[in-house]
């Protein structure tokens, strides 16, 4: 008895210390669930200039789980970053190589990384996309000037913002600084067969150009698939942007993202859904500013009921409450407005 109790003392001072003897066992079996990592450089041979389209080649197909680590592009020429002031040796070769080499262009002007198909995805299924990290590899971006208010543009052209990385900072204008929290503005999947080749300018039920500044590293968007393999792609790369994005840019640049592509058979959504660690959010968009509200309104309550079992009519009163509806862009043909759900209720 003596002898089980020391062997049981030191098995728990093992436990307690991490498990220092049985973890030595773990990672052959940890490295055979590890997913595979996929690297994917933007060029002309890898993107999808302006559309999302349910006949898109895929360029890579992936397991679900698995992880793309894909390079995207800022949405602008390199004769226009030249002429806005941008060094010629600090624009990027393969953006030059994209605009000298790809002729398929349109109907939108967003230069998209993809599409990627992921094995196992069907119609009535859920991606769901784990930003894992968003890196800026530039130290520049530019913002535009036109949108909403076009006239308030007047005498103002395309302003180039540099970036300081170590610090994540911009100094936008003389004395006024702007915190960076880099996102893809764009993430998406092919729309429905019958709506044929999407432009990547308005956002829909497939996602795409939602411009939701909420989807940082460590957050997670949830599209419903409407063909197989999903055809996810992504770009519209932006530093740091308002709601509303009222001039129709943020401070657009190239990015570098890592994302897990998951297939969810599980659940069953009819609108785009975000997930950061403190909120839920509903999406909608639609050309009537009214209707957008509308619809995200509705995916909100539908969202409550799915995640929390909590009726629609308590589910509409508590939004009215507890949770904030912002216009996530006014600019892209569809305006989009988004609910968001505070997971501390």
């Amino acid at each position: 008895l003596h002898g089980a109790r020391g062997r049981l003392m030191r098995t728990l001072a093992c436990i307690a210390m991490g498990v220092v003897a049985a973890s030595s066992l773990m990672p052959s079996a940890a490295a055979a669930q590890q997913p595979t990592v996929h690297v994917l450089e933007g060029g002309p041979t890898t993107v999808a200039w302006g559309y999302y389209w349910s006949e898109a080649p895929p360029v890579l197909r992936i397991e679900s789980g698995d992880i793309v680590e894909m390079s995207t592009f800022l949405t602008s020429s390199p004769d226009r970053l030249e002429r806005a002031g941008i060094p010629p040796e600090q624009v990027e070769p393969a953006l030059r190589a994209v605009y000298a080499e790809v002729t398929e262009r349109g109907p939108g002007g967003h230069i998209l990384t993809g599409p990627v198909y992921v094995e196992g995805a069907e119609p009535g299924d859920v991606l769901e996309v784990r930003i894992l990290s968003v890196e800026m590899p530039l130290a520049y971006g530019y913002n535009g000037c036109s949108g909403y208010i076009r006239e308030a543009c007047e005498g103002v052209g395309m302003k180039i913002v540099w970036l300081d990385r170590e610090q994540n900072t911009a100094e936008f204008l003389p004395g006024v600084t702007v915190p960076l929290a880099p996102f893809f503005g764009s993430m998406g999947v092919a729309p429905p067969s019958d709506a044929g080749r999407w432009s990547s300018v308005p956002p829909w039920i497939h996602a795409g150009n939602i411009d939701n500044k909420e989807m940082v590293a460590g957050t997670t968007l949830f599209i419903p698939v409407h063909v197989a393999g999903a055809l996810f792609e992504a770009g519209d790369g932006h530093a740091a942007q308002g709601d509303g994005e009222v001039d129709q840019t943020g401070i657009e640049t190239s990015l570098r993202g890592r994302f897990q592509l998951i297939v969810r058979k599980d659940m069953s959504i009819e609108w785009p859904r975000g997930e950061t660690p403190p909120h839920h959010i509903a999406m909608g968009s639609d050309e009537d500013l009214a209707e957008a509200t509308r619809i995200a309104i509705q995916q909100a309550i539908a969202l409550l009921g799915d995640v929390y079992d909590i009726a629609p009519g308590d589910a509409y009163q508590l939004i009215s409450v507890a949770c904030d509806l912002r216009i996530t862009q006014l600019v892209d043909r569809k305006m989009g407005v988004h609910v968001m759900i505070p997971k501390s209720l």
